[in-house]
């Protein structure tokens, strides 16, 4: 067996845990002796400081030590054995439940001196100690700083740290992955002491060079298995795709604005991979407005002129139809668009799908039902998945499987976040970033007001709407809170329905999805001109008449998710506005959150500013999405670790280094599953 498997195993191979142990661990989610070691001390307890009885106080945990003088088991059920203690300074009560009158005289002999911790009571003008947790012959085996672990129901602290302590016994040493060099950095300190260290009592505040060692495994092992995808996708070698600039050139005549720099750097790269044999496979990463769409549309045109099929999955359909709209507005008629969501009708699906097979569709824009397996391409050469659902490494690499060998992959995010989260999160991907917006774009003029000047708001809307503008209203509930001193949408709407009568739209989580889309569609026809709306408007669909949106309760807010809200405004071009409103006494937090949003414009320093305040784990529903599960490294505390793992594995990936070395670390860590996907 090697050495690692120990840790692997289930806990049920310790020894001491029963079933009803078993169960209470694995309903906190540890299931091998590994997630044991990775359930952390929370504090710890001094057991250090002896004294005598007359210095107790009551409701403290002291360490005593003491002779044992009389027993009183009684012979009525429920009642507890008593043990009668004493010092030379006065008397103690050891107070036992469930606990048998042969275990009791074991730990506790007559006339014995015996060293006891626990927590101080006091009842009748006696000192007790209810259920001592430590007692021993032995003075020293008690005197300790000992870990305290944050425990379920029916664990004890004893039992759990007996556990925790006979599992770090037998902590193997483990074959060192890491290389001389990287090891220096941590002053050599190996992963079985870095996991002792952890747990030392010492070591609570949790500084040093056991957590960055501990951290860097974390980071390093999840680059490793994205650098081992990047090269098995590489190795593809896929029909390099001929076209020239003679389309890119028609779609310039027929939009109405220059395109960006960065625009113009992204369609470079992207044509540099669809014109190699190597296998694209590439993030295209951009802030709200920034014209990621034209982007993925002038490379679905190229990929056309070349012979090969574009499909393009939305996440909702209302997005689908928007880009299908656009794709029909700028692409020759020649080219053959066609729509696919479950909205379409059976005759007309079913026709889709046979021209689909026999190469006469060019584009299918639809959404995640693009890839049901009864849809079959005659010569798929491009995947745009416009990624509001975020993908795990994995699902990204089955994508790309199922596209075939000669299909490119590309994947929109309009999610700005820092480049340690690019690195950790699509770090299986070439990346390609669109930072600044189109010029004729506006600069959203953002406001902060206090929610008694709701009057001054309803003015202000009055004027937008009089202008033919139209207004977004944001709340965070869908019905009336007690617990959660929020306004509604529901109530927010029925007040603004009596001021702008049959103007006004509302939306909300609990509708059904026909329900939604035709709300969504009367607001982009202007037959409504206020929506009311909980965050269901994030995804990036474009209302190019909505030129106001106000939040309420924006402090309620994270800052990345306001500033996503904030760009379903100004994506045509009016002068746009962003009003966001507050209650009193608001968290110092809360204030820079505001205060942050009117300074700024720019998603990629917004979100930099969220994981400051917020840790990465919250940034835009990382943590919900299960798609990281570091349980130390930090990408805003760690971001030298996040450097140096990328240098790292660099430098394995120039020397062309074989992944065996770190085959432990890799099992350990939860990766080797995707990595016998790649084999």
């Amino acid at each position: 067996m090697n050495n690692y498997e120990y840790l692997l195993k289930d806990i049920n191979s310790i020894k001491g845990i029963g079933l009803k142990t078993s169960k209470l661990l694995k309903k906190k989610n540890i299931n091998t002796i590994f997630d044991l070691i990775w359930s952390l001390p929370r504090d710890t307890i001094d057991r250090t400081n002896l004294v005598k009885i007359n210095e107790l106080q009551i409701g403290k945990i002291h360490t005593i030590t003491v002779n044992v003088k009389k027993y009183n088991f009684p012979r009525i059920r429920n009642l507890p054995n008593r043990v009668y203690c004493e010092d030379e300074t006065g008397k103690i009560e050891c107070i036992f439940f469930n606990s048998y009158e042969g275990y009791i005289k074991k730990i506790l002999p007559l006339n014995s001196v015996v060293t006891i911790s626990g927590k101080i009571g006091y009842y009748k003008n006696k000192y007790q100690i209810t259920n001592p947790t430590h007692i021993s012959s032995d003075i020293n085996t008690i005197k300790k700083v000992f870990s305290t672990y944050s425990l379920t129901e029916g664990l004890t602290e004893k039992k759990y740290t007996k556990i925790i302590n006979d599992v770090l016994k037998n902590i193997p040493d483990l074959k060192e992955w890491l290389s001389d060099e990287i090891l220096k950095k941590f002053n050599n300190i190996s992963w079985k002491n870095s996991i002792l260290e952890l747990h030392d009592p010492k070591n609570i505040k949790r500084k040093g060079d056991f957590l960055n060692r501990l951290a860097f495994d974390e980071i390093i092992s999840t680059f490793l298995i994205n650098s081992k995808v990047r090269k098995t996708i590489k190795k593809i070698k896929k029909k390099n795709k001929n076209f020239d600039d003679k389309e890119f050139n028609k779609i310039k005549k027929k939009i109405n604005f220059d395109l960006t720099t960065d625009q113009l750097k992204a369609i470079d790269q992207i044509n540099y991979d669809l014109k190699s044999n190597q296998k694209m496979f590439r993030l295209l990463q951009g802030d709200v407005g920034s014209g990621k769409t034209i982007v993925a549309l002038i490379a679905s045109i190229n990929v056309v002129s070349s012979g090969f099929q574009v499909c393009l999955m939305a996440p909702t359909e209302i997005l689908a139809k928007q880009h299908y709209n656009l794709a029909t507005k700028i692409f020759d008629k020649s080219i053959n668009i066609k729509l696919l969501t479950s909205k379409t009708e059976y005759k007309e699906r079913k026709e889709i799908l046979k021209n689909l097979q026999n190469n006469t569709i060019n584009v299918l824009i639809g959404t995640h039902s693009l890839f049901q397996e009864k849809i079959k391409y005659n010569d798929l050469g491009l995947i745009i998945i416009d990624e509001q659902h975020k993908f795990g490494v994995k699902q990204r690499k089955k994508l790309s499987d199922k596209g075939g060998k000669n299909c490119d992959v590309l994947v929109m995010s309009a999610t700005p976040i820092p480049r340690t989260m690019i690195m950790t999160v699509f770090g299986d991907m070439d990346t390609s970033i669109i930072k600044n917006k189109p010029k004729n774009r506006k600069e959203i003029k953002t406001f902060s007001k206090i929610e008694t000047k709701v009057e001054e708001i309803i003015k202000f809307v009055k004027k937008e709407i009089s202008q033919k503008n139209q207004v977004f209203w944001v709340c965070p509930l869908i019905e009336e809170s007690k617990k959660l001193d929020h306004q509604s949408s529901v109530k927010r709407y029925e007040i603004l329905k009596k001021i702008f009568k049959n103007r006004v739209g509302l939306l909300h989580g609990a509708l059904d999805k026909d329900e939604k889309n035709k709300i969504l569609i009367n607001f982009l026809n202007k037959k409504i001109d206020i929506l009311v709306s909980t965050t269901v408007i994030e995804v990036g669909i474009d209302f190019p008449n909505a030129n106001t949106i106000i939040i309420e309760n924006a402090n309620k807010f994270g800052l990345s998710q306001l500033h996503q809200l904030r760009g379903r405004v100004g994506r045509g071009y009016k002068e746009s506005y962003c009003i966001l409103m507050f209650k009193s006494n608001l968290s110092e937090n809360a204030k820079k959150r505001i205060n942050i949003l009117k300074s700024t414009n720019d998603g990629f320093k917004i979100s930099e500013e969220d994981m400051k305040l917020r840790g990465y784990g919250d940034l835009l529903g990382f943590k919900q999405s299960g798609l990281q599960s570091f349980r130390l490294a930090d990408p805003v505390l760690n971001e030298d670790l996040f450097l140096l793992a990328e240098k790292e594995v660099k430098r394995i990936e120039l020397e062309n280094q074989s992944l065996n070395r770190y085959m432990t670390l890799l099992k350990l860590y939860d990766r080797a599953d995707i990595l016998n996907d790649l084999v």
